[in-house]
């Protein structure tokens, strides 16, 4: 008997055992080819040049809290995210994980406006269908109902409107820009309706990930979010917690849609897995603000800035940018884009490939020319899932795509090392999956 809490008490996961590129080992030898297991293996499990990093960080010390000390590794892995931070990002704070980011953007962009006198200012508008991670807070802010019911009394008041996700959304007739247009201007109508002077910042993906499979926006649409927050002086923080660090063929995925945020949340890629790390990024003014006011930010954890995970960081940032793996993603990702097109596209139970780099979602459908989604009873995602996992590989479906309730996606996040062998495994694979998973059902595909 394992004294393990699982996720589910029901599943007894095999161990993993040993890590080998892009594949993970299990006790009994069974290999699994890691394609977006939970989009963090950008380097896949067994990269040199990251473990030697950590062993040789373990051999100076291992951990410092930040009460008392910073680091060389924690310093030099904020210069560098800076370096090449879009806009106007300067100032780097170190976390655990994505959802402490979150935790961390939500709290500093309420001090910012508390000590620029303006304290009314605490409401954060985000968005329908998003996922900013599991912490209370950033719980709150995500806009998955089936995720927030049960916590509901526990949770903050934000306000939510309506994502950019043009295969539901669009209206017939209507361009790609136009939808945009639309769906951005949602966000000054909620600021109008809840009163400028009380909102503090907007929080959104710049690529959907878990909550939608690899939704990007439509063009324009985060300039015109970018104008709105700018008239009304309300903060623009980007959660590129999974879609950020090169997975989309971009260091920073808010770079394809040529704007910056006022903050920015980080982590997933950034430790690729070898150790639990994540970071918040804001600009220059909203630092200067803190340190000219109390100079304390009222936030903070035992393990952030910490020095082994921040030399880890370091080592799978010089990777991602010193030698060429952002670009390696881009290119992968568009022979990824055009396997999936040519294996998925006429599947009548397929309604949208979409994605950027080697981020990649499938949207699964009862019928392809209505969108009509599957009966959420059937747990066509669940099926999936369990299907790819015996055959030997590791994806991310889920349901809820709709409304938090129906429909069904696959989200593809293979690591960037991938070659075409692996692509040609990944599809098919997840094609032997699909159809297993509705083969029991009684559909055929």
């Amino acid at each position: 008997m394992s004294h393990i809490f699982p996720r589910h008490t029901a599943m007894r996961p095999p161990r993993a055992t040993k890590g080998d590129g892009c594949y993970i080992v299990d006790e009994t030898g069974k290999r699994y080819l890691d394609a977006g297991g939970a989009a963090v293996d950008c380097l896949g499990h067994s990269d040199e040049k990251v473990t030697k990093a950590i062993k040789d960080q373990l051999d100076r010390i291992a951990f410092a809290h930040t009460g008392f000390f910073t680091s060389d590794t924690a310093e030099a892995l904020a210069d560098r995210l800076a370096e090449h931070a879009p806009g106007d990002l300067d100032s780097v704070y170190l976390v655990s994980g994505g959802s402490e980011a979150t935790e961390a953007a939500i709290k500093l962009a309420r001090q910012y406006h508390l000590e620029r006198g303006e304290g009314k200012r605490a409401r954060i508008i985000a968005r329908l269908q998003s996922y900013h991670g599991n912490t209370l807070g950033a719980l709150s802010a995500g806009g998955n109902m089936w995720r927030r019911e049960p916590f509901g009394p526990l949770l903050v008041e934000m306000s939510h409107i309506d994502p950019c996700y043009a295969y539901r959304g669009q209206k017939d007739g209507e361009s790609l820009e136009d939808y945009g247009l639309r769906v951005a201007n949602a966000l000054e109508a909620e600021i109008l309706k809840q009163g400028p002077e009380t909102v503090a910042a907007f929080i959104a993906e710049p690529v959907v990930g878990a909550t939608m499979g690899a939704v990007p926006a439509v063009p324009g649409y985060f300039k015109r979010i970018r104008e709105i927050c700018d008239k009304y002086g309300v903060l623009l923080i980007l959660d590129e917690v999974m879609c950020g660090m090169g997975r989309t063929g971009y260091l920073y995925a808010c770079e394809a849609d040529d704007i910056a945020p006022d903050i920015l949340c980080i982590a997933k890629g950034l430790g690729a897995g070898y150790q639990p790390i994540g970071a918040m990024l804001c600009t220059k003014e909203i630092y200067e603000t803190i340190e000219k006011g109390t100079g304390f930010f009222q936030h903070g954890h035992t393990y952030i800035g910490h020095p082994t995970a921040a030399a880890a960081a370091g080592a799978v940032l010089s990777r991602l940018v010193d030698d060429g793996l952002v670009e390696r993603c881009r290119s992968m990702g568009t022979r990824l884009e055009k396997a999936l097109a040519e294996r998925f596209g006429q599947n009548p139970h397929v309604g949208d490939l979409r994605g950027r780099g080697l981020f990649r979602g499938i949207e699964l459908v009862a019928d392809r020319e209505t969108k009509e989604p599957f009966d959420p009873s059937l747990k066509i995602n669940a099926a999936v899932k369990k299907a790819a996992f015996a055959r030997g590989l590791m994806c991310y479906p889920m349901g809820g795509t709709i409304d938090g309730k129906r429909g069904d996606h696959i989200l593809v996040a293979p690591p960037f090392i991938i070659e075409d062998a692996h692509i040609e495994e990944i599809v098919d694979k997840l094609d032997g999956a699909i159809k297993d998973a509705l083969g029991a059902q009684g559909i055929a595909v």
